[in-house]
C-alpha cells in the first residue's frame, strides 16, 4: 500500500442524517467512505472489505455500538481494527472506559467538531497505512532472507570442501553487511515515523501550553490538563528514542567526566532502581573524559539501568565500571575504527537471556517485557548513540548468570565541560519590543499551535505554508523581525528557503525548526538559528530572543525590512 491508496472507513449509524453528516466532514480527507445504518449491514461491510477504520455511533436499536464493537473484536479479522466511538449522550468516564475496555482507539462526543473530527480519523488512516506498508516491508524482508539463505547454502555446498575457512569468513561479512542494511532501511523508515509524530506533538504540547493559562483553577481540569501534558511529554520521549535508533537525533557532542554525570544522576538511579538492588560504582582516578552528548547518554545509562532492574525482580547487584582502552588498527570489532576510548561497562547478576534473545536485543520494537511495560526502544536507542557518536554497543550475556553491558566511546580531546544539573528553567525572556515573525511550516495543526505560542508571547505572526509563499511576502514589502520556518517541507525544503532569504535579506534572522540531525549542510555556518522539535514555548521564545539580539549586537538596532534587502 502505498500513501497514494485510498482506504476504506466504515460509519456505523442508525440516523441517516447523522451518516451524511459524518460523509460530509470525512470528505476533504480523500478516503473512501462505507456507510451502514444497523450493526447486521456493520457485518456485512466487514466482511466484504478491507477496513482501516471504524465510527461507531454508541446508541443504536438492535445492538448498541458497545455491544457491536465487541462482536467485532470477537472475530479474529478484525482484532485489531480500529474503533473509534461517537456519541451524544453516553460520554461519562464509565462510558469511556467501557468503550476503551472494549478496544476502542477514541471517543469523540457529539456535536462533532469537524476540525477535530478529521484530525483524529487522519492520524488512525496514516497509522494504518504506515503499519501496512511495514508489513508488506517485512514480507518482501523475510523473501529475500529466504533467496539469500537458499543462495548461500548452494555456494556452500559447491567450495566446502576446496575452501572451508574462506566460506566461513565470507558467512559472517555478508550476515554483517545484511543486518546493516537492514538495520538502516528500518531506521530510515523509523525516523520518518518521528518526524510525523513530532509535528503532531509540536500542535498538542502547544495547545496545552495556552490551555493552561487559560484554564479556571478547577483542581479536576488541572489534573486532567497535567496527565495530557505527561502524555505528550512521554511521547516526544518516545520520538527521541526512535530518532535515536534510527541515528538522526541531533546529538550535541562534548567533553563529558563520566564519573562526574555518574555521580550527578546515582540518586535518580538508584530510585529508579529500587530498594532490593545495590548499584556500584568503580571508576579510576585518571579516567578520560568521552566526547558524548551529556543528555543522550544520561538517558542510555537510565534505559540500561531499568533493563537491569526488570531482569533482577528479586533484587541483585548493578555495577557501573569504566576504563580507558585503545583500539588497535587490526582486531575482531571490525565496526569498531582505530583510536582511543572508554569503554562503560553495566554488569548484573539477573536472570540473564539465552542466544536466541540475545541475537534480537537491538532489534527495534523486540522486547520480553510484558504488554504496556517496554517500548522495546530501550536497547535500540543505546545502539543508535553509540553508533552516532562513532563508538560500539556490545552485550554479553547468559541464563540465571546475568548480563554485561559494553559501551565503547571515543575519547575527548579536551578538558570536560561541568555537566549542568537541577537548573530551573529561565523565564520567558521579554522581547526588547513586541515583534513580527513569519511563521512557514506547510502543516496546518503546527503552524496554528506555533502561531498561538508566538502571539501568546506578544508577538504578531505572519503565516505561510510553503516556501514559495513566504518569500512571496517578503517579496511584497511584508515587514517582519524574523522567521521561523520548518525544514521538512515539499518543493523548498526550510534550509533552500533560508538560503534564499539570506541572499536577498541577509540581515533578516532565521530560525530553523527540526527534529533532524541530517541536513546537508551546517546550519550554523549560514548564520542560521536552530529550534529542535517538538519544542515549548520557552524554546520558542529563547530562539526568537537569540536571534533579534544577535541581529540587534550585529547592527547596532532594529531596522525596518527595506534595511534588511540585499543592495
Amino acid at each position: 500500500m502505498s500513501d497514494s491508496d485510498k482506504v476504506n472507513i466504515l460509519l456505523v449509524d442508525d440516523q441517516q442524517a447523522k451518516l451524511l453528516s459524518h460523509e460530509v466532514i470525512l470528505a476533504q480527507i480523500g478516503e473512501t467512505l462505507i456507510k451502514a445504518s444497523s450493526a447486521r449491514e456493520a457485518f456485512e461491510c466487514l466482511l466484504k472489505n478491507e477496513i482501516a477504520l471504524i465510527l461507531i455511533d454508541v446508541c443504536m436499536p438492535d445492538l448498541d455500538g458497545f455491544e457491536l464493537a465487541a462482536m467485532i473484536r470477537e472475530h479474529p479479522r478484525f482484532q485489531r481494527t480500529a474503533i473509534i466511538f461517537v456519541s451524544a449522550v453516553m460520554n461519562a468516564n464509565l462510558d469511556q472506559l467501557r468503550g476503551y475496555q472494549l478496544g476502542a482507539v477514541d471517543f469523540v462526543p457529539v456535536p462533532v467538531a469537524p476540525e477535530l473530527l478529521r484530525a483524529k480519523v487522519k492520524v488512525f488512516v496514516d497509522l494504518y497505512r504506515k503499519t501496512r506498508q511495514m508489513e508488506r516491508f517485512n514480507a518482501e524482508l523475510e523473501q529475500r532472507v529466504l533467496e539469500r539463505t537458499a543462495a548461500l547454502r548452494r555456494f556452500n555446498e559447491e567450495l566446502e570442501q576446496r575452501i572451508e575457512e574462506r566460506t566461513r569468513e565470507r558467512e559472517t561479512a555478508l550476515a554483517q553487511l545484511f543486518e546493516a542494511q537492514k538495520m538502516d532501511t528500518i531506521g530510515q523508515l523509523t525516523g520518518g515515523v518521528a518526524h510525523d509524530f513530532n509535528n503532531l506533538l509540536m500542535a498538542v504540547l502547544g495547545s496545552l501550553t495556552l490551555l493552561e493559562k487559560r484554564l479556571p483553577e478547577d483542581p479536576l481540569c488541572r489534573r486532567l490538563l497535567q496527565n495530557a501534558v505527561q502524555g505528550a511529554q512521554r511521547g516526544a520521549a518516545l520520538t527521541q528514542r526512535l530518532l535515536a535508533f534510527s541515528r538522526r537525533q541531533e546529538l550535541k557532542p562534548e567533553s563529558v567526566n563520566f564519573a562526574d554525570l555518574v555521580s550527578g544522576m546515582e540518586e535518580l538511579l538508584r530510585r529508579a532502581l529500587g530498594t532490593g538492588i545495590e548499584l556500584k560504582c568503580q571508576f579510576p582516578a585518571n579516567l578520560p573524559p568521552v566526547l558524548a552528548d551529556a543528555n543522550q547518554l544520561e538517558l542510555a545509562l537510565l534505559n540500561l539501568a531499568l533493563n537491569a532492574r526488570d531482569a533482577m525482580p528479586g533484587g541483585g547487584r548493578l555495577l557501573i565500571a569504566a576504563s580507558a582502552e585503545t583500539k588497535a588498527a587490526a582486531g575482531a570489532d571490525s565496526s569498531l575504527r582505530a583510536g582511543d576510548y572508554v569503554r562503560i561497562d553495566i554488569v548484573d547478576n539477573g536472570t540473564g537471556m539465552d542466544e536466541a534473545t540475545l541475537l534480537k536485543a537491538t532489534d527495534p520494537f523486540f522486547t520480553t517485557k510484558g504488554p504496556g511495560k517496554g517500548t522495546g526502544l530501550g536497547l535500540s536507542m543505546v545502539h543508535g548513540l553509540a553508533a552516532q557518536s562513532g563508538g560500539l554497543l556490545r552485550i554479553g550475556s547468559a541464563p540465571n548468570v546475568g548480563t554485561t553491558v559494553e559501551l565503547w566511546l571515543p575519547r575527548a580531546s579536551t578538558g570536560a565541560v561541568p555537566v549542568a544539573r537541577n537548573v530551573e528553567r529561565l523565564k520567558l525572556p521579554p522581547a526588547p519590543q513586541p515583534c513580527k515573525v513569519l511563521v512557514v511550516d506547510d502543516d496546518l495543526l503546527v503552524m496554528t499551535g506555533t502561531a498561538a505560542l508566538i502571539e501568546d508571547l506578544g508577538h504578531t505572526p505572519i503565516e505561510a505554508h510553503s516556501g514559495a509563499e513566504a518569500l512571496a511576502k517578503l517579496a511584497a514589502g511584508v515587514a517582519v523581525d524574523v522567521v521561523i520556518t520548518d525544514h521538512a517541507m515539499p518543493a523548498m525544503t526550510g534550509l533552500q528557503l533560508a538560503q534564499q532569504i539570506k541572499e536577498q535579506y541577509p540581515r533578516l534572522p532565521v530560525i530553523l525548526a527540526t527534529g533532524y540531525a541530517e541536513l546537508p549542510c551546517d546550519a550554523a555556518k549560514l548564520g542560521l538559528f536552530k529550534l529542535s522539535k517538538p519544542c515549548t514555548q520557552h524554546d520558542i521564545a529563547m530562539a526568537i530572543h537569540t536571534a533579534l539580539a544577535s541581529r540587534d549586537a550585529r547592527d547596532g538596532g532594529r531596522e525596518p525590512l527595506a534595511a534588511l534587502r540585499s543592495s
